[in-house]
């Protein structure tokens, strides 16, 4: 079973006024800490310290998995300027700078990398799942391994479980304890040619319920997944992973 750890390592902006990534989603988001998007608005890669510090961890003998913020989570958490358009006609220009990035992390050496979709837990319009679906495919024929990770706070999947564990990625991360009731239908759903990483807080008491709980989904899972289960300690921060 692959050990995942964790370690400080940069998240990525790919548009103007992009900052740092949010790690929950709700009220309380700093204006100034999200994208804002204009009609006519036109992406472009300005994030070169994540490729410099893939670099440097390659140097020092790391096996890295780079985690970004996924296309739909940005666009979604952005601020549209001005009124008559909608925030998703943007996604097919912002689909080529993904491509750059993964095309340039492979390029480095870079196997795996880690997609942040948060939004998956919330209870999206139509035209937001069916963009989930019309990204992942184009993305698919990137060169790199993908581990979609969806947890955010105590939030499930709900509704977009199936959608989760049908886009074309190679993994999916989620949080053992999040919504703990959606544990059997992941382990019943996602096809087990596919990795399943699983995070469990590394504040977790082993003797207590949750700790026991935890346990519990991590056996089933590995009978289940045998050498495609990982383990994480958190959903926040992995960034290398040692198979």
């Amino acid at each position: 079973m692959g050990q995942v750890n964790n370690s400080n390592f940069p998240h990525i902006g790919v548009a103007r006024g992009f900052k740092h990534i949010l790690e929950t989603l709700g009220d309380g988001i700093d204006v100034d800490s999200v994208p804002t998007f204009t009609h006519d608005q036109r992406f472009n890669l300005s994030w070169a310290p994540l490729f410099d510090e893939v670099d440097q961890a390659r140097a020092e003998g790391h096996t890295l998995r780079p985690e970004i913020i996924g296309p739909l989570t940005y666009l979604w958490l952005g601020q549209a300027e001005g009124e008559g358009f909608d925030k998703l006609d943007l996604l097919d220009r912002l689909l080529p700078v993904y491509g750059e990035i993964l095309g340039r992390l492979a390029g480095k050496g870079v196997e795996w990398v880690q997609i942040d979709e948060p939004i998956l837990t919330l209870d999206l319009p139509q035209d937001w799942k069916n963009a989930f679906e019309r990204a992942y495919h184009a993305l698919q024929y990137s060169p790199l391994k993908k581990l979609l990770a969806v947890s955010c706070g105590s939030l499930g999947l709900g509704s977009n479980l199936g959608l989760a564990v049908s886009l074309p990625v190679q993994g999916l991360h989620v949080d053992v304890l999040s919504a703990p009731e959606q544990m059997p239908l992941v382990l019943d759903r996602l096809p087990i040619y596919k990795v399943l990483s699983l995070g469990v807080a590394g504040e977790l008491d082993p003797a207590g319920a949750d700790g026991e709980a935890a346990l519990e989904v991590v056996k089933e899972a590995q009978l289940r997944f045998a050498d495609n289960l990982w383990v994480a300690d958190s959903i926040s921060s992995p960034a290398t992973a040692a198979a």
